[in-house]
C-alpha cells in the first residue's frame, strides 16, 4: 500500500474549528435521482433501492492495483463503529461512536464541524454496539438516530441542532442504531432491543417539525392483524427490532424494512405461533404505514436469524420476463427473489450450508427438517447463530446482473435452559441461552460469493483469509467490487470473475460496508475499519 503523501485527520478535541460546509439543500427528487449525480453518495444503501452500487467508474479492474490511501479520520472513539458515511456535495457526513455526527472535507478528511450527543445516562447496549450505522439528509438536515431511542434533526451546514424527539424509552431498553431513511417529507426509523424485552415498531415524522406521522407495530397487537401468531401476551416483548435501513420504491410507493427475532431469542415455548412480524421483510404504504404485504423467512423462529438484512431492490428478467424483485442473502444461509410488488415468493435456494429445511411449499414457506430445534442437550445447526450473512450489506450490480454476498460458513449448538420458558423481567435481558460456537475447523471460513439472481446459482466464490466477516459489500460500473474481513484485510475484486485487483491490511476488522465518491474529478473509495476512516484513491 502506498503510504506517502497520505493525510492523517483527527477527530474529536483535535478537529479543525467549527465552519460552515459548503453544501446546497438537498430535495427529496434529488435523492432518487441518485444515478443522475454518482460523485455523491447521498443514502445509507448509495440509493433508496439499497443496491451499495455506484455508478462511477474511474476506478476500474485495471487499475485498481494502482489504489493508494488518501487520507484517515481517526475518531478517537474506543466505541464500535459500523458506519457507512455519506458524502454530498464534497462534504462527508459520518458518525464517531456512539452518536457524534462529524461533517468532513471529503477530499481530505479535515473536520468541518461537529455535532456531539451523548446518550442518556442509563442507555442500555441494544445487543452489538453503542453506535449508529449512518445518517440521513433532506433539504438542509442531518438526521440521526441515537442509541437513546432519540431522532435528531441537524443543519447540514453549521451542525447546529433543529430538533430533537423521543422514538422510544430508553428506561425500557429501546434503541436506534441505523441511518434514518427518507421518503418525501418524511423520516423513517425503527427501534432495536431485540435482546432487551422491547416491542418492536416503525415510525414516520414530519422532517421539518419531528412530529410523528405514523406507526407500525412490527409486532401486532390486539385488534391488529397477526396478533393471534403469539401465544398469550408474549406480543409485548416480542421483539422484531429494526437495526438495519430499509429501502424504498417510487413506482409502487412502498417502503421495505427487514425485522428482527422474536423475544426470547433461542427458547418459543412461551410465544407459540409464527410471531409475526419477524424474522420477515414488511412492505408498508409510505405515506400511511399501512402493511401492503409481508413474508416471512423464519416463521417462529429459534435461532436468532434476524431478517435485517438490506431489501436489495433490483429490475430483472426472471422467469423469462421482467420483473421487478426483491435480492435478499438471510441470516438463516439462504438467499431469495421475491416480487417486490406483491410479495410472492420466487426462489429460495442455499448459498451456505444449511439443515433445517427441506425445500418450500407452493407458497414459499419453509418445511422445516426434523428434530432441528434447541434442546437441553443441545442441537447442532447450519448455518449457526451468526448466520450464513448478517446485518453488513449485500450488493446488485446493474452491469454485471450479479448479486454480491459478504457469507460465512459456520455452525453452532443451540439449548433450552430447561422444561420452562424464561420469563421477562423489566431491566434484564431477555433472550435464552447463548449458543455455543461449532466447529472451527477448516469448514469455517468466509467468503464473497457472486450469484445469478436468475437462478440462485453461485458464479464464482472467492475465501477472505479471516475465518469470519462483517463487511459489507461494495460494487462499482468499473467492474471492481471492495470487501473487507475481520482481520482488517481490505481488498478490490474484478466484480465479472472474483480475480484479486488489490489488497492491503488496515489492521482492525472492516465492520462496515464500504462507499464511493469524486471529488473534482477523482474518485475515492471510503471504508471504516476499527475507530477510523480510510480512505482511497488512484496513485497520481
Amino acid at each position: 500500500m502506498g503510504m506517502a503523501g497520505f493525510a492523517l485527520a483527527q477527530g474529536g478535541r483535535g478537529g479543525a474549528p467549527a465552519r460552515e460546509a459548503p453544501v446546497t439543500d438537498v430535495p427529496f427528487a434529488r435523492i432518487q435521482a441518485a444515478e443522475a449525480q454518482p460523485q455523491n453518495w447521498m443514502t445509507f444503501g448509495g440509493n433508496n433501492m439499497g443496491q451499495h452500487h455506484s455508478p462511477l467508474k474511474q476506478i476500474t479492474a485495471a487499475n485498481a492495483k494502482d489504489l493508494e490511501l488518501k487520507w484517515v479520520f481517526q475518531t478517537g472513539s474506543l466505541e464500535k463503529h459500523e458506519v457507512t458515511p455519506l458524502v454530498i456535495d464534497g462534504v462527508m457526513y459520518t458518525i464517531k461512536s456512539p452518536n457524534d455526527v462529524i461533517a468532513l472535507d471529503a477530499a481530505t478528511g479535515k473536520t468541518i464541524w461537529t455535532y456531539a450527543h451523548k446518550p442518556a445516562a442509563g442507555t442500555v447496549n441494544p445487543c452489538c454496539g453503542n453506535l449508529s450505522r449512518g445518517v440521513a439528509i433532506l433539504g438542509d438536515k442531518i438526521f440521526l438516530g441515537a442509541l437513546d431511542a432519540r431522532l435528531i434533526a441537524i443543519n447540514a451546514k453549521t451542525g447546529k441542532e433543529l430538533w430533537n424527539v423521543e422514538v422510544g424509552d430508553y428506561k425500557k431498553r429501546y434503541s436506534i442504531t441505523h441511518a434514518p431513511l427518507v421518503i418525501k417529507d418524511k423520516v423513517i426509523v425503527g427501534v432495536a432491543g431485540g435482546e432487551q424485552g422491547i416491542r418492536g415498531y416503525i415510525a414516520a415524522y414530519d422532517a421539518n417539525t419531528g412530529k410523528e406521522v405514523w406507526k407500525f407495530n412490527t409486532v401486532p397487537g390486539p385488534g391488529e392483524k397477526g396478533y393471534e401468531t403469539w401465544s398469550g401476551d408474549s406480543y409485548l416483548h416480542g421483539g422484531a427490532p429494526i437495526w438495519v435501513t430499509g429501502t424504498y420504491d417510487a413506482a409502487t410507493n412502498l417502503t421495505y424494512w427487514g425485522t428482527g427475532n422474536p423475544g426470547p431469542d433461542w427458547d418459543g415455548a412461551a410465544r407459540l405461533g409464527d410471531n409475526l412480524y419477524s424474522c420477515s421483510v414488511i412492505a408498508l404504504d409510505a405515506d400511511t404505514g399501512k402493511l401492503s404485504w409481508h413474508y416471512q423467512f423464519n416463521p417462529h423462529n429459534e435461532f436468532d436469524w434476524d431478517a435485517t438484512q438490506v431489501p436489495v431492490l433490483a429490475d430483472i428478467d426472471f422467469g423469462g420476463r421482467p420483473r421487478k424483485t426483491m435480492l435478499w442473502a438471510n441470516r438463516n444461509g439462504v438467499f431469495y427473489v421475491l416480487d417486490r410488488t406483491t410479495g410472492q415468493f420466487l426462489l429460495g435456494k442455499s448459498f451456505t450450508k444449511t439443515n433445517w429445511y427441506n425445500g418450500f411449499d407452493e407458497k414459499g414457506r419453509p418445511m422445516l427438517a426434523p428434530g432441528i430445534e434447541p434442546t437441553i442437550k443441545g442441537t447442532l445447526v447450519y448455518p449457526g447463530n451468526q448466520g450464513g450473512t448478517n446485518w453488513y450489506n449485500s450488493s446488485f450490480s446493474p452491469g454485471t446482473g450479479l448479486f454480491y454476498i459478504p457469507a460465512w460458513e459456520n455452525t453452532s449448538t443451540t439449548y433450552i435452559k430447561g422444561e420452562e420458558p424464561p420469563e421477562f423481567h423489566e431491566g434484564q435481558g431477555f433472550s435464552g441461552l447463548f449458543p455455543k460456537a461449532g466447529a472451527t475447523t477448516d469448514d469455517v471460513f468466509s467468503s464473497i460469493i457472486a450469484i445469478d439472481p436468475k437462478t440462485g446459482d453461485r458464479k464464482w466464490t472467492t475465501k477472505l483469509s479471516a475465518a469470519s466477516t462483517e463487511g459489507g459489500i461494495l460494487t462499482t460500473a468499473g467492474n471492481v467490487l471492495f470487501a473487507g474481513g475481520r482481520d482488517g484485510q481490505f481488498l478490490a475484486l474484478d466484480a465479472r470473475d472474483g480475480k484479486k485487483l488489490f489488497e492491503t491490511n488496515l489492521g482492525p476488522s472492516v465492520s462496515a460496508g464500504g462507499m464511493t465518491y469524486e471529488v473534482k474529478g477523482k474518485q475515492y473509495i471510503s471504508i471504516q475499519a476499527g475507530a477510523a476512516m480510510f480512505t482511497f484513491g488512484l496513485r497520481q
